[in-house]
């Protein structure tokens, strides 16, 4: 009887009740895969000499060092100076382990997350980094930082500091399974340096702030180039998760005005490594002697990475793209098959999810779970959703698109678009007019011939190049009718699609909702998505919401690859095994011993 009632008491108490355990680690689902006691990860030499320079370079511009704001444009790689909760390994799966926090403790319904940092964190003025940091930052963040930290942790109720070293979030409803794991990833800002007379976080600023990272930023020539300089005494050196990173003395980014420059540049050995993304170049443009006699290693590395959508995106803010009908007509003016084999020596695939390159890409028709989700808002979709697999519209690549521009037309036709005079369609006082803007002048080869076919279907585009600041800017105020940019995705999609593709967000200055997505059904998939409860569930919401935005045509999707392109000096060693999901150059390369960087 005693016993009995023992038991009926226990399961009348709070789950919050249950004190959780201390772990080092959290996976999304399942068990983490380094356990405790791990020493390093699987993919790094534990024991990479520290020393030397690595030059890199960036295109464009900066003039602000905070990266988390709207206003500015960020330096490259100035992640370097902060640090996060919690940090994840590149050859897994979404989990997280102990970085600025020692262990973290998550009750069974994931209601909350306890952070309990550890006692040799130091910010790099000596301070100790405390739990009220980590309430500031996300205080600070969620207020005045970009639309994305608001958007992105929308489920936490309060944060709370209970000692100097504890620091819990409650969140405002159980059973989100990434939210321990995402509110470990905020950067964690010194609340000290940002409180003190004249240091404004809502401003852009090039003074060097305080971090708490393996890096402090060094000179710094205003706009053109960066340097950051590595922490000798650094307090997380030796911590399981950095042992064998963050080898190089000197990491530095030198700045150019285009693409073309900076191969320049590159073979004239002002900067050692180049990651290339334009596959004419990297097929035709490294025949230079540094490359013949081995000077310049030249390399393709396979990767795992979830490829995501890259596409001629288009604002639907503007009249122009209203209307589903336009923007499915615009689908059949992109002849990608001519122009991967005419601009880029075939080296491209096709893009035809928002999640492509990984699981979640949906293929074929909804069955099972996945099909059940959609029943639920089939008045709402798009008919094809159920009846008709996505395909892109394709051409045999000869460069005659007449078939594939016919059927774009008989669309406009069949939606009431009529040529005028001028040789444009429109309806209703809508001319089917607009501007493509993008910061990146080599796109104009793919761009022009998609303009050409789209004035054959009566529909009037131009192609601007904007610098990036301004570029910058007009996307943060949706100030554009398209442009070329994508949606990357992480390997466990979560709570950031809220911020890709909800209504919340649509009218936010600076959000990621680009598009200006306003669809009750796909607000409703992103909180599922959100929510989900396994892996299984996660995976046909995915699927759901992917079909969903697909059928919309929000975007004329472009193209992907999954490998790296890298070609480097040859001063550089890496380490044995490749991580999958990040090449990792400034994280676990290292300089060779005999090697002087920048000589040879």
């Amino acid at each position: 009887m005693l016993r009995r009632l023992l038991l009926t008491a226990a399961l009348l108490m709070p789950i919050a009740a249950h004190a959780a355990e201390p772990v080092h680690g959290i996976a999304i689902y399942g068990e983490p895969k380094y356990q405790a006691g791990f020493t390093h990860f699987d993919y790094v030499n534990p024991d990479a000499p520290k020393g030397g320079t690595i030059r890199l370079s960036a295109i464009g511009t900066f003039d602000s060092l905070n990266p988390f704001i709207v206003k500015g444009v960020p330096a490259a790689e100035v992640g370097l100076i902060y640090q996060t909760l919690l940090t994840g390994a590149s050859d897994e799966t979404f989990t997280q382990y102990g970085l600025l926090a020692q262990t973290i403790e998550v009750p069974d319904d994931r209601s909350a997350a306890t952070f309990n940092l550890r006692p040799e964190a130091k910010w790099s003025d000596g301070k100790q980094v405390t739990a009220d940091d980590v309430v500031w930052s996300f205080q600070t963040l969620t207020k005045k930082g970009a639309p994305f930290y608001a958007a992105y942790y929308a489920d936490v109720e309060k944060v709370t500091a209970e000692t100097p070293a504890r620091v819990t979030f409650k969140f405002k409803h159980g059973g989100n399974r990434e939210l321990p794991l995402i509110v470990g990833q905020i950067p964690i800002l010194p609340k000290h340096y940002w409180e003190t007379k004249g240091h404004d976080f809502s401003a852009t600023s090039l003074v060097p702030p305080v971090g708490s990272g393996p890096y402090t930023i060094g000179k710094i020539d205003t706009g053109r180039s960066i340097t950051y300089t590595r922490v000798k005494d650094w307090w997380g050196a030796n911590l399981p998760v950095n042992k064998g990173r963050y080898n190089f003395d000197t990491i530095s980014v030198d700045y150019y005005r285009d693409a073309t420059v900076a191969v320049e540049a590159f073979f004239a050995n002002r900067y050692d490594i180049r990651q290339e993304n334009v596959a004419k170049i990297w097929a035709t443009g490294y025949d230079a002697p540094a490359v013949k006699d081995g000077r310049i290693v030249k390399k393709e590395i396979e990767n795992g990475l979830p490829a995501g959508m890259q596409g001629f995106v288009m604002n639907t803010r503007k009249p122009v793209f209203a209307d589903r009908a336009v923007r499915k007509a615009l689908q059949y003016a992109f002849d990608f098959e001519w122009a991967n084999k005419a601009l880029a020596h075939s080296a491209y695939k096709r893009t035809a999810s928002y999640f492509e390159n990984s699981i979640y890409a949906a293929r074929r028709l909804p069955t099972g779970r996945e099909l059940e989700i959609l029943q639920q808002f089939k008045n709402q979709l798009p008919p094809e959703v159920f009846t008709t697999e996505y395909k892109n519209p394709a051409t045999n690549g000869s460069g005659d698109a007449r078939d594939n521009l016919r059927e774009a037309m008989k669309i406009l036709d069949a939606a009431g678009y009529v040529v005028g005079t001028d040789g444009v369609r429109a309806k209703n006082g809508v001319r089917l007019s607009f501007e493509i803007v993008d910061n990146q002048p080599e796109f104009e080869r793919w761009v022009l011939p998609f303009v050409l076919n789209l004035k054959r279907i009566g529909i009037e585009a131009s192609f601007r190049v904007i610098d990036a600041s301004q570029y910058v800017a007009r996307m943060n105020d949706f100030d554009f009718d398209m442009t070329i940019a994508g949606f990357g995705q992480s390997l466990s999609p979560g709570n950031e699609q809220r911020e890709y593709w909800g209504s919340a967000k649509a009218d936010a200055p600076g959000s990621r909702n680009i598009i200006g997505i306003k669809n009750p059904a796909i607000d409703k998939l992103t909180e599922m998505v959100a929510n989900a409860k396994s892996k299984d569930d996660l995976l046909a919401t995915i699927k759901a919401l992917d079909r969903v935005l697909l059928w919309n045509y929000y975007v004329v999707p472009q193209w992907h690859t999954n490998v790296w392109k890298v070609a480097y000096w040859d001063h550089f060693e890496r380490p044995q095994t490749q991580a999958p999901y990040d090449l990792g150059i400034t994280d676990t390369w290292w300089v060779k011993p005999a090697a002087t960087t920048g000589k040879k």
